[in-house]
């Protein structure tokens, strides 16, 4: 099994074997050929805010059956709106863990910036 697992907020669901339903991630183990899966419990993205800035928040939940999230890497595909002026900027590329932009409205520099992340096992 893979040591990483790419989040993707717009995936596909996948067909579970024997139609017991679907997961956004299956994947069949090579020892004893379990399928295992990870399903995005889509009703629980949130965004992340200015306001919570400098802290962890929770804004996605999965339900792992035989696989375990250890590690995120952002890539493309985020989006982020200017906090004062509503500015939108529709292509933000975390893949450095750091973003930075103008906002023309407000004439100053906009930017993400150290990009960290934890798992929480409920």
């Amino acid at each position: 099994m893979p040591d990483k697992w790419q989040y993707i907020t717009q995936v596909e669901s996948v067909p579970l074997k024997g139609g017991r339903g679907s997961a956004s991630m299956v994947q069949k183990c090579k020892l004893c050929s379990r399928e295992n899966s990870i399903d995005i419990l889509g009703d629980t993205i949130t965004q992340y805010n200015a306001e919570d800035s400098e802290r962890f928040k929770t804004m996605v939940q999965f339900e792992c059956r035989g696989l375990e999230p250890i590690d995120f890497q952002p890539q493309a595909g985020f989006a982020a709106q200017g906090a004062e002026s509503g500015t939108k900027f529709p292509e933000v590329n975390l893949l450095e863990k750091d973003w930075t932009d103008y906002d023309e409205r407000v004439n100053e520099s906009v930017g993400i910036y150290d990009v960290t992340h934890q798992f929480i096992k409920c």
